[in-house]
């Protein structure tokens, strides 16, 4: 279950003000993931969550997918879902999707998943008609449906209904990313009766962005967008619980893994309406409260109650970390970048993080960046502005593990860690395909959206049998061009940043990819 911008102080169990029981429920019987990172945005998460691979070499990492977009992720790459029913298991999708819906080979029914039920976009409302740029976005497996309801209840009923309907002899995955809490907001009339007197006096988030969003919103006597929010997390939280007694009434609750996670850490600013106190920052920046998300997993026959994970686990690791826990062989052919963190969750294992994370957004101003680097003990975050004549960077460092709330800046006194982090960060970016997603939240001139979103996808029948190499003519000049690309980004995918002289780069490079081949490592 994925929620889509829930705050770090919007649930019960962390002191919140909103009724959450079903997630309490969820952190009472399982282990509390305490430190699970996430990117700051959507698709880049639901990329690397699918994946088991950072976004950024799978060209999903600064933006998210926009209706006027024509990426997603490449489909030479394997998806979770794929690994499950490779190994038996019935998969279905209920929710909302996000990685690319341009051609079918980017729908979630190419992707793993026998069942799809829901919608290719985000901010499709929480009423009919479920529209996203005025197009129809609601779906069953490529078909158009017209499910009336609140859409979180829907998603619940679904999901309720294929797990009530599953061939019994056979396990089951499945994938349910809400659209809750994410705007618009909106919510059943007794919902937000409930909340309606709410405490709307949050603390700052310390962060430019969320917090001049929210003096702005003041100054304009704008009414808080917190009573709406809390409404629909609350509801969220009653779907959950739905799904949870499905399982119950079942007899699948002591044998079911339940894993339970945001996509991001809330959007607290003004029109967001979340809480991530006492974190820093929100949703789309890299301070904690962007990236340090509410995470939980239960599994009653293996795991202890009340528990709770102290290590990093990152969104990466999610895939080998299910898969360890399941006892089926993941099926990807191309390296990992998460590893399985399912020694620490079952068995108290330590599994240091001395290597460094890393995640970006530019999110929702186009060139300004959000950029981190961060291990058990030092967190880099940097705020770029990207001018037309001039690069302004603002760095703060932070030692992480004793000041996990970032109140202390440690760049001036530790100038030499800056640099170090500083170009593994230019060295990381290096990795990004030149195409890959970025932060342009406006449509192109003149584009005009479908009617319908489920004819949208170009089918299979119509589409060649290979992934395009674009403009360079030859192979020759297609790694000539990657070469001279150096640091901007990556025409081969999945490919490594040149190094050296354009003779050194080409002896290394050989073995990577010029259309759908796997590379070598």
């Amino acid at each position: 279950m994925v929620a889509d911008d829930l705050g770090w102080n919007d649930v019960g169990y962390h002191g919140g003000d909103i009724d959450t029981p079903s997630l309490d429920r969820l952190a009472h019987e399982g282990i509390q993931l305490d430190r699970f990172y996430t990117t700051p945005i959507c698709s880049p998460t639901r990329a690397a969550l699918m994946t088991g691979r950072d976004p950024m070499r799978l060209g999903v990492a600064y933006g998210v997918i926009m209706p006027w977009d024509t990426n997603g992720v490449h489909p030479d790459e394997h998806f979770m879902p794929q690994t499950f029913k490779a190994a038996g298991y019935q998969t279905a999708m209920v929710g909302k999707w996000h990685l690319g819906h341009a051609q079918q080979t980017y729908h979630p029914n190419e992707r793993g998943f026998e069942h799809f039920y829901g919608h290719l976009h985000t901010e499709v409302g929480f009423y009919p008609p479920f529209s996203n740029q005025g197009g129809m976005d609601f779906q069953r497996n490529g078909i158009s449906i017209n499910d009336e309801g609140y859409e979180t209840f829907l998603l619940a009923n679904e999901v309720s209904r294929y797990i009530r309907e599953r061939d019994k002899t056979r396990p089951f995955f499945v994938y349910m990313p809400f659209l809750a809490p994410h705007t618009p907001l909106d919510a059943p009339k007794e919902l937000q009766e409930k909340y309606k007197d709410i405490n709307t006096d949050l603390a700052p988030a310390r962060a430019g962005t969320t917090d001049q969003t929210r003096a702005m919103a003041k100054r304009r006597g704008e009414p808080s967008a917190r009573p709406m929010y809390a409404a629909v997390v609350d509801a969220m939280d009653q779907a959950i619980g739905q799904v949870l007694d499905t399982l119950e009434n079942e007899g699948l609750n002591d044998n079911t893994i339940v894993l339970f996670m945001s996509d991001n850490g809330g959007a607290s600013y003004s029109i967001g309406g979340a809480d991530n106190a006492p974190l820093r920052g929100g949703k789309a920046e890299t301070f904690e409260g962007g990236i340090r998300a509410i995470s939980l997993l239960r599994w009653p026959e293996r795991i202890s109650a009340n528990s709770k994970l102290e290590q990093i686990m990152s969104v990466m690791d999610v895939f080998p970390t299910l898969a360890e826990a399941a006892g089926i062989e993941a099926k990807n052919r191309r390296p990992l970048d998460g590893r399985s963190m399912w020694p620490a969750i079952s068995e108290g294992k330590k599994q240091p993080r001395e290597d460094y994370l890393y995640f970006a957004s530019e999110i929702p101003v186009y060139g300004h960046f959000n950029l981190t680097a961060f291990n058990d003990e030092w967190k880099l975050v940097q705020e770029i502005e990207q001018g037309q004549l001039s690069i302004e960077v603002t760095n703060y460092l932070f030692r992480i593990s004793e000041d996990p709330n970032e109140y202390d800046n440690l760049a001036d006194e530790y100038p030499e860690k800056v640099a170090q982090l500083s170009r593994q960060i230019q060295q990381w970016r290096a990795l990004h395909p030149i195409n890959g997603v970025r932060g342009h939240i406006s449509p192109p001139p003149g584009w005009r959206a479908p009617l319908d979103w489920a004819s949208y996808p170009i089918p299979l029948s119509e589409l060649q049998g290979e992934a395009t190499t674009g403009a360079p003519p030859s192979e020759t000049s297609l790694r000539g061009m990657d070469f001279l690309h150096g640091e901007r980004g990556r025409i081969l995918y999945d490919c490594p940043p040149p190094r050296g002289t354009m003779r050194e780069t080409l002896a290394v490079q050989p073995q990577c990819p010029i259309t759908g081949r796997i590379p070598k490592y």
